[in-house]
């Protein structure tokens, strides 16, 4: 899973999986671009990465403005964005008669406009570079989860919008094909985030377990393994597939 001379773009990268994948992107020898709302936070991440092959960018993947500039930024700074690694997130609970439409839509927003925000600006990055004869110009990797297949309790905000996720990625996957230009999801089930931390609770942790086949719950390393796989030339052939990593608690035909 070599990563040598690509840059690879990484939402909500200041903490979390974010950050755990643009690590591991950094040690396979990639330029990594953290993209996060906090600037806080993203000037504590960067202070471990090496200034000459990384460079942070704050604000948020729904403002299409920001976006537009952030790729543009980025594109000038390292010759092209190589690889994009979607995965900005939030969470607004509440079961579905309690969930009020500001918390419906903060979700759609982040989670699955921002989503689109970003494949089309760094899409069109890829595209040009295709266009100007360059043969891989590029992969992207979308996070969606578990709660976008088989839907949650509590967040149908979550679900819709993971599941919208992978919609977006088939359809870029068949339209870009043909500039060699790959796009993929990974599907997790519980990753050990701040995010899942009521989850993972005494009050919860046992009845979660007990679904999972492996009997534990995910690392962020572990899950920022298969987006650098993905992201790699091991992936070469592979596109619009959509990667379980869970355990096991959601398995299909």
């Amino acid at each position: 899973m070599n990563l040598s001379g690509r840059a690879i773009l990484i939402t909500g990268a200041a903490q979390g999986i974010g950050l755990a994948t643009a690590q591991l992107c950094a040690a396979l020898d990639a330029n990594v671009i953290l993209l996060d709302r906090s600037e806080e936070q993203l000037d504590a991440a960067l202070a471990s990465f090496d200034s000459g092959k990384a460079m942070k960018i704050a604000g948020s993947v729904t403002d299409r403005a920001f976006v537009k500039q952030a790729v543009a930024e980025a594109a000038a700074r390292f010759g092209g964005i190589h690889g994009l690694v979607n995965n900005a997130g939030i969470t607004r609970t509440a079961m579905i008669d309690k969930m009020t439409a500001d918390d419906w839509q903060a979700v759609i927003d982040v989670n699955l406009t921002g989503a689109f925000n970003m494949l089309q600006a760094v899409g069109m990055d890829m595209i040009a570079r295709a266009k100007s004869g360059e043969s891989d110009p590029g992969a992207i990797v979308n996070i969606s989860s578990d709660a976008g297949r088989k839907g949650t309790i509590g967040q149908i905000n979550y679900g819709a919008a993971k599941s919208g996720v992978l919609g977006l990625t088939m359809s870029a996957a068949r339209e870009w094909g043909r500039y060699g230009i790959r796009t993929n999801s990974v599907a997790y089930g519980i990753v050990e985030t701040d995010m899942t931390e009521t989850v993972r609770s005494e009050k919860f942790r046992d009845r979660y377990l007990a679904n999972i086949p492996l009997g534990r719950f995910l690392t962020k390393e572990e899950a920022a393994n298969s987006i650098a796989f993905l992201l790699s030339p091991a992936a070469a052939f592979i596109t619009g597939q959509h990667l379980s990593v869970n355990g096991g608690s959601h398995i299909t035909a």
